[in-house]
């Protein structure tokens, strides 16, 4: 082989390679410009698709307004089924979540006692007179916690939204707990201090959210 062939054939592979380069170059080019779009897009919020956690709190609500809809009824054997299989559910008079003393009922005590209505539990004080609640679970239901307040209230999730001037440690009772917020403004009549708010806490089980507690809260001296 000659010299010159020798230095046509490394000129040709040179060429060769180049233009390869060249085509690798700008279809990286390419890939990158499509991929900056697309993030772009996405962070626009020009995607019409639900994320996955604007499905799961529509699932939440949807769930907590079920519940509130039986207990506004009246029909309250409907949510124990939703009841925590393991922890039960708390019922707390005020924000102030009190693990030493609220009453606390497993989903067959729950059932138990909404059939065995002469039962009386101590609930706790009342704010302001220290008077202690003491009555039957489904009175309790229907009077202290008294849902049918909330047909029309505002929702929120995960938010808390309004409070009064008690302290709210739910979330350090409850600290992978998620919150469903009733609130109800109050009555022109009362100057709106008649308002009143329940929370419904969820904690997940097994992939599922369970009831495990009914947090209520109003106007505290």
């Amino acid at each position: 082989m000659t010299i010159l062939s020798t230095f046509k054939d490394r000129s040709s592979k040179l060429t060769v390679g180049g233009a390869l380069a060249l085509v690798l170059t700008a279809t990286g080019c390419q890939s990158s410009a499509e991929s900056n779009t697309a993030i772009t897009n996405q962070s626009n919020g020009h995607s019409s698709t639900p994320t996955v956690s604007d499905i799961s709190q529509q699932t939440l609500k949807q769930q907590a307004v079920r519940i509130q809809r039986a207990l506004a009824n009246q029909d309250f054997s409907r949510i124990i089924n939703d009841i925590h299989p393991t922890h039960g559910v708390r019922f707390s008079m005020y924000a102030y979540v009190r693990p030493e003393t609220d009453k606390v009922f497993s989903r067959e005590q729950f059932a138990q006692y909404l059939q065995q209505s002469k039962v009386r539990f101590t609930w706790g004080e009342k704010d302001g007179t220290g008077d202690l609640l003491v009555t039957p679970l489904p009175i309790y239901l229907d009077t202290w916690i008294d849902a049918r307040k909330f047909n029309n209230a505002s929702i929120s999730i995960n938010e808390f939204q309004h409070s009064g001037n008690m302290i709210n440690n739910l979330k350090k009772i409850y600290p992978n707990s998620e919150v469903v917020e009733f609130y109800h403004k109050g009555s022109e009549e009362y100057a709106g201090m008649d308002w009143r708010i329940m929370r419904l806490v969820f904690e997940e089980y097994k992939g599922k959210r369970y009831l495990v507690a009914i947090v209520n809260e109003q106007w505290t001296v």
